[in-house]
């Protein structure tokens, strides 16, 4: 038995603030302003200027692909292709495979205004195949080795561009196929039990994975779903099949479907394929991309829908945004059901009817604010291919509060790099006017919202009598500091089932025969 003494910012319907948190066999017993004297024995921890608060929630990750480039190379923070360069070569130089993946290069946030070329990877690279994955992960470009490679396979696909080396569309998906191919299941369990660790260092508790697409046989469905019955530390994996084929959900027993890639409506704004319902005002115009038509993703709704299965789907640009809420209504007008909890993923750039369809049928958000003044899709870009007005509407979060739909946060991972803070931040400091939240609805939306987007909130998500105590202790109190000063906030301490984190690392064979034989239904 535990007893926490200190700012317990319990995220219940209320948000009410306590001083006693009464933590006993992984479950919370007690929270109140004073301590009953059953308690008075229990031990003791002063949270002193510190905070206690619900565990965080990830609503929107490719935590196979996040796992696999996080052992790879990060190069998000590079300020310039030559920077780039360096650092693959010093990551070529001590890796010892022969196939490498580097991730995060952006033509926004470095000195030339462009992607690394492959001329540029041949000239520090030659002797190992090497795929650098675009930050928005709907790109990437090639070297020379790795181009030969792959060169008749994929030279009549869409998205092929030799020249530069940049490969999109089709042509992407191939490549990220050969490189997912050639992870060995043992790398891809250690890479996933490192993926673990990094984000429970940031306070994460449950993570909400889009799988599918990208693995021979969608292998990381399968790897994926094995893994999270293996954990045995208390996090949680909620894994959602992104093939818009609902056998890929009900054969494994899984009860929600959708994401990104197959299940993804439309592009990104940095590929300038997110879906408009106006031209984009740069040279290169055009409305971007809607994947697929009305009829079919209606189709696929309304079966999914009739299976009982909850529905996610990747929207950013307003066209795709229209297109998901038409194509929800219609499956829930075809076959209602009260508590569905479908979900529009992202809703970067939504409109005012989809925003009502949402409100009235019940739709959820698991948006990413960190993607608000983001450095690798900078505003000055954005405001370059759509135009002020356009931008003023990007990210309406307060629209979205005010409207009483139900938004979480995600990362998007390996998007972005997981980390509650910054959601928060980005949320309360929201740049755009009238669209800022308090802390506490941002908290909120890290947390509680979280779990309840995967029927998870009567376990988890507020610090309340009877839950499993999944709890994060903060550096300082949220609610007691100047909202400037939230991006300096830490995370000390993950707390699962009442017990401080526990590493995900350890045998790969013995997690694997665990997630095999294990009859939990956490998944």
């Amino acid at each position: 038995m535990r007893c926490y003494e200190g700012s317990v910012l319990t995220v219940n319907a209320g948000n009410d603030v306590f001083r006693y948190l009464v933590e006993d066999k992984g479950r919370i017993v007690y929270v109140g302003n004073t301590l009953p004297e059953a308690y008075a024995g229990a031990e003791k921890v002063d949270l002193g200027k510190r905070a206690l608060i619900p565990s965080f929630a990830d609503t929107h990750q490719h935590f196979a692909s996040f796992s696999t480039f996080q052992a790879g190379l990060n190069v998000m923070d590079a300020a310039s292709n030559e920077e780039i360069s360096e650092m693959i070569r010093r990551f070529a130089a001590k890796s010892k495979g022969s196939t490498l993946i580097c991730f995060g290069a952006s033509p926004y946030s470095v000195r030339e205004g462009r992607l690394i070329s492959r001329e540029e990877l041949d000239a520090v690279c030659p002797d190992k195949e090497i795929m650098v994955v675009k930050y928005d992960g709907h790109a990437c470009i090639v070297n020379s080795k790795l181009l030969r490679k792959m060169d008749a396979k994929v030279k009549d696909l869409r998205g092929y561009h030799p020249d530069t080396g940049e490969m999109n569309q089709e042509a992407f998906f191939k490549f990220s196929d050969y490189i997912s191919g050639s992870l060995s299941l043992v790398d891809m369990f250690a890479n996933m039990m490192d993926a673990v660790d990094f984000m429970a260092e940031h306070g994460i508790g449950m993570v909400h994975t889009v799988s599918g697409i990208g693995f021979p046989m969608d292998l990381d469905i399968t790897i994926e779903k094995l893994f999270a019955k293996s954990l045995s530390n208390g996090f949680q994996l909620r894994v959602f099949p992104q093939p818009m084929n609902v056998k890929a959900a009900l054969s494994r027993k899984l009860p929600r479907i959708g994401g990104c890639f197959e299940s993804a409506l439309d592009g990104c704004f940095g590929s300038h394929d997110a879906a408009m319902n106006e031209p984009y005002t740069d040279s290169e115009g055009g409305c971007g991309v809607l994947y697929y038509s009305d009829e079919k993703v209606v189709e696929f709704c309304k079966e999914a829908n009739r299976a009982g299965l909850q529905i996610e789907m990747h929207a950013i640009g307003d066209k795709a945004f229209d297109q998901a809420t038409r194509a929800l209504k219609a499956a829930l007008d075809d076959h209602p059901r009260t508590d569905h909890r479908h979900g529009i993923i992202h809703d970067c750039l939504p409109t005012e009817e989809g925003i009502r369809i949402c409100r009235d049928y019940g739709i959820t958000m698991p948006i990413q604010s960190a993607f608000i003044n983001w450095k690798q899709e900078p505003d000055q870009y954005l405001e370059s291919i759509m135009g002020e007005e356009r931008c003023a509407r990007l990210n309406p979060i307060r629209t979205f509060r005010d409207n009483g739909i139900i938004v979480s946060f995600g990362s998007d991972a390996p998007c972005t790099s997981p980390d509650p803070i910054v959601w928060m931040d980005k949320a309360v400091n929201n740049p755009v006017a009238g669209e800022a939240v308090s802390i506490q609805d941002a908290l909120r939306m890290c947390t509680f919202n979280g779990y309840y987007t995967s029927f998870d909130e009567k376990e988890r998500g507020s610090l309340e009598v009877g839950k499993i105590a999944d709890m994060v202790i903060l550096s300082a109190d949220p609610y007691a500091i100047p909202s400037g000063e939230l991006k300096d906030l830490r995370v000390e301490k993950l707390i699962l089932g009442g017990e401080d984190y526990r590493s995900a690392r350890r045998s790969v064979a013995g997690a694997f025969w665990d997630g095999l034989t294990s009859k939990s239904k956490a998944f």
